[in-house]
């Protein structure tokens, strides 16, 4: 029974580390742009499909793939917010709706490119490790992956957030985009640098997370399902919330789905988002809208 739990916890922390980064870039997109962007789960999409198309058709070493669907979507990030999300800047209910037909788009494309079967690809390194000295706890080498590149990114992000002009300007215009402006500081690029760093994190993501799902044009759904959950149970606004409600509702699914079932986990899911926003409508680490 110990063996089990400790395995549970280990999965427990894959599944937050996977949606800590799906999260955050979202929250990162509300917070500085104030687009709720429907088509976050499509750019983690399109990250998988770089490794599959990098990686398993053509033979690229795996994490030179996963650099390329980091870069690939990150750049289509900064073409999304020029393109759709900028000339909407001012009405949220557009950027809602065209974030919608973008995720409708891609979808149609990648089905086109690759058909709408389920692709699996092999992972890199099929090798397990046993921590805590318990033979009966492993971890998947390509889960221990998922977990150290979600730990450097978001801690590498709180330090660039916090340590670096670029990071103070991002922080000011989430905070109060007019004054951000009176004060010099462009909309424009402060924008484009979140859309950047929000899209290559989920591109990250769903790279580094193709070889343990299925790869098919629609597996954005229910990520994006979850990241809202997430973002809600954590706050609107609050990075730090986010990852908190990563760790929280990483856990709770797991356990659930491993001592009962998985669409019994997803329902806990929505009864834990029902109870905090009861208790606290603000969410975990949330804050009051600055008007």
């Amino acid at each position: 029974m110990t063996e089990l739990l400790l395995q549970t916890c280990v999965n427990a922390v894959y599944a937050s580390s996977f949606m800590a980064l799906i999260a955050v870039g979202l929250m990162l997109i509300f917070g500085v742009m104030g687009v709720v962007n429907f088509a976050h789960g499509e750019l983690f999409m399109l990250g998988a499909y770089c490794v599959v198309f990098v990686y398993a058709d053509r033979d690229f070493p795996f994490f030179l793939a996963v650099m390329i669907g980091l870069v690939f979507v990150g750049v289509l990030g900064i073409l999304m917010e020029r393109a759709l999300f900028r000339p909407v800047r001012d009405n949220p209910l557009a950027g809602l709706i065209a974030s919608i037909g973008l995720l409708l788009m891609l979808q149609a494309a990648v089905a086109m490119g690759f058909g709408v079967r389920m692709e699996h690809i092999n992972p890199p390194n099929q090798a397990t490790f046993h921590p805590f000295g318990l033979e009966g706890v492993v971890v998947a080498l390509q889960r221990l992956y998922v977990i150290i590149g979600a730990g450097v990114v978001l801690a590498s992000l709180w330090v660039f957030l916090r340590r670096t002009r670029f990071g103070w300007a991002l922080r000011a215009c989430a905070q109060d985009p007019e004054a951000a402006a009176l004060q010099g500081i462009s909309i424009n690029q402060t924008a484009r640098l979140a859309m950047f760093i929000a899209a290559a994190m989920a591109g990250l993501a769903g790279a580094l997370a193709a070889p343990l799902v299925r790869t098919y044009p629609y597996m954005g759904h229910s990520v994006i399902v979850t990241a809202f959950i997430v973002t809600i149970v954590g706050g609107l606004g609050s990075l730090g919330g986010a990852v908190t409600a990563a760790v929280l509702y990483g856990f709770v699914h797991t356990f659930v789905t491993t001592f009962s079932d998985g669409v019994i986990a997803d329902i806990v899911g929505l009864l834990l988002m029902l109870l905090v926003l009861v208790a606290r409508p603000t969410g975990l680490l949330g804050v009051r809208d600055r008007d």
